[in-house]
């Protein structure tokens, strides 16, 4: 027997299958498109800058050394306190000082001493020229009548020299005992501030940083025993790459960033060093920072140097939809929305530069409604 029965069902099953699409697509209901507004993608000025990164500094920074050569006796800071202006640091042994200024004193004694008796031999001195003097002139006078003789005459004349010569030469050693006083002075004046070497104190008020003496060390002149930065006042020295050289001046106002404060700060440019580094080709500049707490030396810090206006395509940042690392938006095309991947960069408080993926004049959803998915259908309102 033939098996041709088994070929019927098959066109009857065609037959019912299609007979039935169109009463299965017409049973299905209508989704209703979802109500959205749009806003068109725009190209707007935006300020453009170049971002250097640097390193926060103290302005002043100070390091403290001896200048002369002696034995620590004491040192009076920690690595993190601050000290004030004049505030004594270390003091070193200083009992060879003291015997020199000692000895500049007793000097200045000694001398100061011979004073009185210098003083009672020009007043002698003196007298005693006045003696000649009025000797000479009674002397004078007598022999003009010829009462006395030439002889007698010369002698008068002769003791007023001497008398005058005595005065003359009391007077000199007035004088070099008075330059004598004078170096004696200047000796003691000399060894007083070598003694107050022994005593280092603190150029002006700060924190200490970094310390490298102990008591019992030996001091010598140069070598670094203290530093001190002055505190509350910074600065930000970041590397500029030679070809903004152009575009940086002296006085320039400049944002800048510190990420460990995480805080922006209106800075302002201090220095230029005109030198540029052969290995990174950048060159050094420095920018004040207002006072702001939380500041350290040595912190990261990026300086935002500003170049100018630039044309850029933008949109609502509350148009952007942001998954991980994937960032898109729906365009509305046709009445139908569809998502767009996109490349963003700089962002303000209401926008966001679109790098790729978005051309100006297109239209993009916002707000997001809940829900929207891609391809479906939206009315847009206004």
């Amino acid at each position: 027997m033939k098996p041709y029965f088994l070929l019927l069902p098959i066109p009857v099953l065609l037959l019912t299958s299609c007979g039935s699409e169109p009463a299965r697509r017409a049973a299905q209901p209508q989704v209703p498109p979802v109500a959205v507004q749009v806003a068109a993608v725009t190209t707007q000025d935006w300020p453009t800058s170049y971002e250097a990164t640097g390193t926060v500094r103290a302005r002043t920074t100070a390091t403290i050394s001896s200048k002369v050569m002696g034995y620590v006796q004491q040192v009076n800071v920690q690595v993190g306190d601050r000290v004030r202006q004049g505030q004594a640091l270390i003091t070193l042994d200083a009992r060879d000082l003291d015997v020199s200024l000692r000895r500049a004193e007793a000097g200045g004694a000694e001398v100061q001493s011979a004073i009185p008796e210098l003083e009672n031999a020009t007043a002698a001195a003196k007298a005693n020229l006045d003696l000649a003097q009025t000797t000479f002139k009674r002397m004078e006078e007598l022999a003009g009548k010829k009462s006395i003789s030439n002889q007698e005459l010369d002698e008068a004349s002769a003791r007023l020299k001497a008398a005058q010569a005595n005065y003359d030469m009391v007077r000199s050693r007035r004088s070099q005992i008075n330059s004598k006083m004078a170096v004696v002075e200047q000796e003691v004046r000399a060894a007083g501030i070598m003694r107050d070497y022994a005593r280092l104190a603190a150029p002006f008020s700060g924190v200490v940083i970094t310390r490298t003496v102990e008591p019992g060390n030996l001091a010598t002149p140069g070598a670094p025993l203290l530093t001190i930065e002055q505190d509350g006042l910074y600065r930000l020295e970041a590397s500029v790459d030679e070809s903004k050289l152009a575009t940086v001046r002296v006085g320039q106002a400049v944002e800048a960033v510190v990420e460990a404060t995480d805080r922006k700060l209106n800075a302002r440019v201090s220095e230029i060093v005109p030198s540029v580094d052969s290995a990174s080709r950048t060159y050094l500049v420095k920018l004040d920072l207002p006072a702001a707490p939380g500041l350290r030396t040595g912190m990261f810090g990026r300086a935002i140097f500003p170049l100018g206006m630039q044309k850029v395509v933008a949109v609502p940042l509350a148009a952007l939809m942001e998954r991980g690392q994937l960032q898109s938006v729906f365009v509305v095309e046709d009445g139908v929305a569809h998502t767009r991947l996109v490349t963003t960069g700089r962002r303000t408080k209401d926008a966001v530069e679109v790098l790729s993926g978005l051309n100006a004049g297109e239209k993009v959803v916002l707000p997001l409604p809940v829900g929207l998915q891609d391809g479906a259908r939206v009315e847009v309102r206004q």
